[in-house]
């Protein structure tokens, strides 16, 4: 029922859920009387005119935006409300969601809509409305509450505060009216208002206790001892395949999510070891996601998640950082494999990105939503998926007869529509279009040589493009974010790189530069986390440096500006003054906002990858890059920071294990020496991207700028150039290098054979 992974696996940054603080917590609030029998729902009139315009109105963020003119006097997190309440001593009822989250919607035209339940609200809270994109930093400590005290989590998220902060009740979404087991929304505000009027002290006392509770857990993670172990990988590996669903791919049951991070080890993996099964995991995956209702078979790219285990019914949003990760993982099995459906797979995530997510100067927009009007006469009237599904009769009408039919078999299409399960009766006598068959079976089935069904379905999906684009769309939230740039802007490069697309490459650059342009202090060396309507704002967090410094180092290695390069480094350098945890790691948060109430550290993966793991490799590619022994010093504490965890349950971090995997490896160090404009290079490129090897950096001697800035850390590159003329590869282990070769086969033989394990660095 609630937005995204409200149940899942390692969603939130801080997991306690294998402490025992969750215990505690729940019996710090049962001991503040505040979960104990809820009052009879107060009746209450009218406060303010539909019209009313509140504190959001003048926001950037199109979730905040949402709300502007809700009868509820909305604030944004900021001092003006702080103060409000400490002023009025009232609590803070702090509602948390983003733009496309669809029960965020439900919530918002049941309740916040509602004259009588902005009445109570108006009357007895301070309402803060938080977007979770602008602020992962607040969301994070108050869904750790959440769930920490209730068991799960999601949005929209709905915690009561102190003035002071400081949490004493939370949960997610609630109805109107009582139902599900769940109490209706007045109900809970007048429990709450009673129980902070009439026993405020232990209300008080309550939160005090639960604060002291949440500080003590997210200190971060305990220090690693020794070295970092290869044996986390075989243990992850391990879990891993008992976890693997063989009949339709991905892991456990129901709802399923694509969980990039676990394919992206996975595929490691299998390079390091040799184990076919980690790599057939993900194959069989890839294709199992790109077959179902999940997949945009239309438009392109992928829903945030599928309800059922066979990726076939989705929640319908789209995130920008599923897109990037995503084309990352199918790009990575064509490397591996050199088969042509992952690769087109490939382009129909980026060629969506660049239709529909792409912003006039190259920046990237964040999400669409699942929502959208299914009446065009009644835009208020929205449904979930209304933009996606189809009944048999409109496509009937789009394709005509003889090719409705061939369609609709290769696309499971049913009369009486194919969502069989369909509790709320969303999608009665509509189809979600999957690959219910393959093209040889549609042409037995029907009678129909092969081509020409691919032919017939082809321009099938063109026809019916053109009728889908007339529809409602659903919103789109046009925000930039500086953190899913980042992964946008690596898989761009990578893409351009191995599939030769210079437009890739250039989308990449484009949006590099947007970054830098907008988002970038060149003065402070500082970021800001979004942009939007010509205007940025919120200071960086830890994944807007670590994903933009990545997107960075990829796009030098593919472009080989060497300002890009350049401006990773200053980033990181930045990152360690603002977030460096002595004691190893980073904060997901600088130290200066005294509003949050926890400095944490994030120490799971999940829908994004964790700051801290994406660093990690950071350090390792720039290390590789300068020879620079503070950060493989510091790659080393990152990773030991995380080593109880990754001993206790290293699938929560699997992102992490990528690097632990880096760390172990002697990565190749790939010269090429030729001037940018060689036209021999390309052809040195195209053998070193057309293959999966994850262990390697790529940079040219390109006697000019590049090389005397590589060569100041590198001095062994001040006498590479390039063999008669022509360019040259050097493949070199820790600086000491092979034979150089401007043959391409030459090169391949040197990038196929395996990398030599290294002794584990101890923590320094």
């Amino acid at each position: 029922m609630i937005c995204n992974e409200h149940t899942t696996r390692a969603m939130i940054g801080v997991s306690i859920a294998a402490m025992h603080a969750p215990r505690r917590l729940l019996s710090i609030l049962l001991a503040g009387l505040i979960l104990v029998q809820w009052s009879p729902i107060l009746q209450a009139g009218s406060t303010t005119t539909p019209a009313h315009t509140n504190h959001l109105a003048g926001e950037k963020s199109p979730y905040l935006l949402q709300h502007a003119h809700n009868p509820v006097d909305w604030y944004p997190w900021g001092p003006e409300a702080f103060e409000k309440a400490k002023r009025e001593n009232k609590p803070i009822f702090l509602s948390v969601g983003y733009s496309t989250c669809h029960w965020c919607h439900v919530m918002e035209r049941e309740s916040f809509e509602d004259q009588a339940t902005a009445r109570l609200l108006n009357d007895w809270f301070v309402s803060i409305k938080v977007d979770r994109e602008e602020r992962p930093d607040v969301d994070r400590v108050y869904m750790t509450f959440v769930q920490a005290t209730t068991g799960s989590g999601g949005w929209p998220m709905s915690v009561f505060l102190t003035p002071e902060l400081k949490p004493f009740w939370g949960a997610t979404y609630f109805p109107a009216e009582a139902q599900d087991g769940l109490p209706a929304f007045k109900t809970v505000l007048t429990r709450i208002h009673d129980a902070w009027d009439k026993d405020h002290a232990r209300v008080v006392e309550s939160a005090e206790k639960v604060t002291a509770a949440l500080r003590d857990l997210t200190r971060g993670s305990e220090a690693g001892q020794g070295g970092i172990e290869g044996v986390w990988l075989d243990r992850a590996f391990t879990v891993m395949k008992g976890e693997f669903d063989a009949a339709h791919g991905g892991f456990g049951a129901a709802p399923k999510f694509p969980e990039p991070v676990r394919l992206n080890f996975l595929m490691r993996y299998w390079r390091r070891s040799g184990e076919l099964d980690a790599r057939d995991m993900v194959l069989k995956t890839l294709r199992a996601m790109a077959a179902g209702g999940m997949h945009d078979q239309i438009g392109g790219g992928f829903h945030r998640y599928s309800t059922d285990d066979r990726w076939f019914l989705p929640h319908f949003e789209k995130m920008l950082y599923d897109q990037a990760q995503l084309a990352c993982a199918y790009l990575e099995a064509y490397q591996a494999t050199h088969d042509p459906f992952f690769d087109d797979v490939t382009r129909d995530i980026l060629d969506y990105v660049l239709r529909d997510m792409t912003g006039p100067d190259g920046q990237f927009y964040s999400a669409e939503d699942a929502d959208s009007a299914i009446d065009p006469q009644n835009p208020d009237q929205k449904g979930e998926g209304a933009f996606y599904v189809w009944t048999a009769d409109e496509i009937e009408r789009a394709l005509g007869n003889e090719a409705s039919r061939v369609f609709a078999y290769r696309y499971g299409v049913e009369p009486d529509g194919n969502v069989k399960v369909d509790p709320r009766g969303e999608f009665a006598r509509k189809n979600v279009l999957y690959l219910a068959h393959s093209p040889e079976a549609t042409a037995e089935k029907l009678g129909t040589p092969r081509q020409e069904v691919e032919r017939i379905v082809a321009q099938a999906r063109q026809a019916l493009m053109a009728v889908r684009s007339k529809r409602p769309r659903p919103l789109r939230d046009d925000k930039t974010i500086t953190a899913w740039n980042g992964l946008m802007i690596s898989a761009f490069a990578r893409a351009g790189a191995a599939l030769d697309e210079d437009r890739y490459r250039q989308a990449a650059a484009r949006a590099a530069a947007f970054a830098r342009e907008h988002l970038y202090d060149p003065k402070s060396h500082r970021l800001l986390r979004r942009w939007r309507d010509g205007r940025a704002a919120v200071d960086g967090f830890l994944d807007d440096y670590a994903f933009l410094t990545h997107g960075l180092i990829d796009l030098y290695e593919t472009t080989f500006d060497v300002r890009w390069l350049k401006l990773a480094i200053d980033l990181q350098s930045r990152q360690d003054e603002l977030f460096a945890d002595p004691a190893g790691g980073y904060f997901s948060t600088a130290a200066a906002d005294t509003s949050v109430l926890l400095r944490v550290k994030e120490d799971a993966d999940g829908a994004e990858p964790a700051g801290n793991s994406v660093a990690a490799m950071n350090l390792l590619r720039l290390g590789q890059m300068t020879d620079d022994k503070g950060m493989f010093a510091r790659a080393d504490k990152t990773i030991a920071s995380a080593a109880a965890r990754l001993r206790r349950s290293p699938t929560a971090m699997s992102q992490m294990l990528a690097a632990v995997d880096f760390a172990l490896h002697k990565p190749k160090q790939i010269v090429l020496a030729a001037t940018p404009a060689s036209p021999d290079l390309r052809e040195l490129e195209n053998v070193i991207w057309s293959r999966f090897v994850p262990d390697k950096v790529v940079m040219l001697a390109d006697g000019a700028q590049g090389q005397s800035f590589l060569a100041d850390r590198l001095p062994f590159l001040k006498d590479v150039t390039p063999l008669h003329g022509r360019a040259t590869a050097y493949v070199c282990e820790n600086y000491a290098c092979q034979a150089p070769t401007n043959n391409p086969n030459v090169l391949e033989g040197l990038l196929d054979r395996p990398a030599a394990t290294q002794p584990a660095r101890g923590r320094e």
